[in-house]
């Protein structure tokens, strides 16, 4: 293997490992979520004004409530002001206003660690985010691309954890935990992104499709619906947050029947979603491209549909069991990155069939 072959496969490597690593956080929010754990730290990145937090209230001062609830309005401050100077003073008037972020949480010791695990495992994607833009400066000559888009996730990343502060410091605000979840969906599918250029310099297309165009744009149609649909399910969850929060996280059995409209419509939306991804693998065993990855791939997404349908049913159906909240979350994120993927490999047989045509 020569150098350059070399520097592709160690990019790639790291690349994915990167992709896997963001998907568990993931996972380990949705357990922040489900846990009630999101203020288990008031502050950020510190957790309790230390790099490792207390494991007993005695261990903090007995005004700490006070204490961090004076920070987190001086960083809400900023941030209103920020956002009045971008225009956005509607949003910055809803913040100044809402008393909810007035709150301040008891310490619990168990919360408290499963948001400082969630942090530590933010600082390690972090850390391999660095690393990946690292091993792709080699690859500048190659692909001048990766770099300038592996520096760009960089940015992102470093972004999302500013954002994350802010979720933070306006005690868990119903918009900001809806914009967290769509960059990490971001940061997942340019990282996808990146691997699969990395993949492409290594593996050349091999196969052609029948067709592309209209495949591309069904399963564009089915990528932007679930992108509608995980941000339809981040405010579902809000509700449910308020209403747990309401019945002192008690009869969890009942919680479910005083959601909105945002429950009905995302319960809805599942099986369009469903209908819609049936037809599209319909299309490819039509088209004859079974031996193409794009056949494999696309039934390992309906196998994901039909098993975050499974657990959303677990969800309404059982009193909303706390371990299912994150499978669901992750299984809507995978189904997001694979659709990602599937449109990467459409997009180059398009490329394929217009340079063909021309």
């Amino acid at each position: 293997m020569n150098q350059r072959n070399k520097q592709i496969s160690s990019f790639r490597k790291i690349s994915l490992i990167s992709v896997i690593a963001v998907y568990f956080l993931i996972l380990v929010g949705g357990v922040v979520r489900s846990t009630g754990s999101g203020m288990g730290c008031p502050d950020w990145p510190k957790c309790f004004g230390s790099w490792v937090p207390p494991t007993s209230v005695d261990q903090l001062p007995k005004n700490y409530q006070d204490i961090y609830l004076e920070k987190r309005l001086v960083k809400n401050k900023k941030f209103v002001g920020m956002l009045s100077s971008l225009g956005f003073d509607r949003k910055a008037e809803e913040i100044k206003n809402d008393k909810s972020i007035l709150i301040e949480e008891e310490f619990n010791a168990t919360k408290t660690w499963i948001e400082y695990v969630n942090r530590l495992i933010g600082a390690v994607i972090g850390l391999l985010v660095i690393a990946t833009f690292l091993y792709s400066i080699p690859l500048w000559s190659t692909d001048i691309t990766l770099p300038i888009l592996s520096f760009a996730n960089l940015l992102l990343v470093i972004f999302q954890g500013w954002i994350g502060s802010i979720v933070v410091s306006t005690n868990l605000l119903e918009w900001m935990i809806s914009l967290h979840m769509v960059l990490a969906l971001v940061i997942v599918c340019l990282l996808l992104y990146i691997h699969y250029r990395a993949y492409r310099l290594a593996y050349p297309i091999v196969f052609k499709t029948e067709k592309p165009n209209r495949l591309f744009y069904l399963l564009g149609v089915g990528f932007t619906l679930m992108i509608i649909q995980i941000v339809l399910g981040t405010q579902v969850r809000e509700e449910i947050d308020a209403i747990a929060f309401r019945f002192g996280n008690l009869f969890r059995s009942e919680w479910v029947d005083h959601l909105g409209i945002n429950f009905l419509i995302h319960r809805s939306f599942s099986l369009v979603l469903l209908g819609i991804h049936l037809v599209f693998i319909y299309k490819i065993y039509k088209y004859s491209v079974r031996s193409a990855s794009i056949f494999k791939w696309s039934q390992i997404l309906i196998l994901l549909i039909l098993f975050v349908i499974i657990t959303g049913v677990g969800l309404a159906y059982f009193g909303i069991p706390a371990f299912l909240q994150p499978f669901h979350l992750l299984l809507g994120s995978l189904i997001v990155g694979l659709q990602f993927v599937i449109l990467l490999l459409l997009n180059d047989q398009k490329k394929i069939v217009e340079s063909a045509n021309s």
